[in-house]
């Protein structure tokens, strides 16, 4: 995911957290904000409860790649966090992959059906 495309301070993860709505999947937790920003920046957290550092990274890097067929349909000017549950570990992909896609459709920040997929 490119730079501009990510949260990366802490405030901004704050910012989102405390004034966002929240929307909840036994999985993933989206947390949705709007900014002033013309781009839309999308943050990745795993908390301590998720594991060792090695499944925290592993829960964030599998969030980044169902996250990013969906960056260039977000709607500009929002800031969204995904949070990584205990069981994303256990997960099929696509079961996270239905599980990022239903809690995008809730928040109204994409249209229901599936990203459109790069063919090489």
């Amino acid at each position: 995911m490119q730079r501009r495309f990510r949260l990366t301070r802490s405030s901004d993860f704050q910012r989102v957290r405390r004034f966002g709505k929240s929307y909840a999947h036994p999985l993933i937790v989206l947390a949705a904000c709007p900014s002033e920003l013309g781009v839309c920046r999308v943050g990745v957290a795993a908390g301590k409860s998720i594991g060792s550092a090695v499944d925290r990274n592993r829960a964030k890097r599998r969030l980044r790649a169902l996250i990013h067929p969906y960056l260039q349909g977000l709607p500009i000017g929002w800031d969204v966090v995904l949070i990584a549950r205990r069981p994303t570990l256990l997960a099929g992909f696509c079961d996270l992959e239905q599980a990022v896609a239903s809690l995008l459709c809730r928040a109204h920040l994409a249209p229901p059906s599936r990203p459109e997929q790069d063919v090489p």
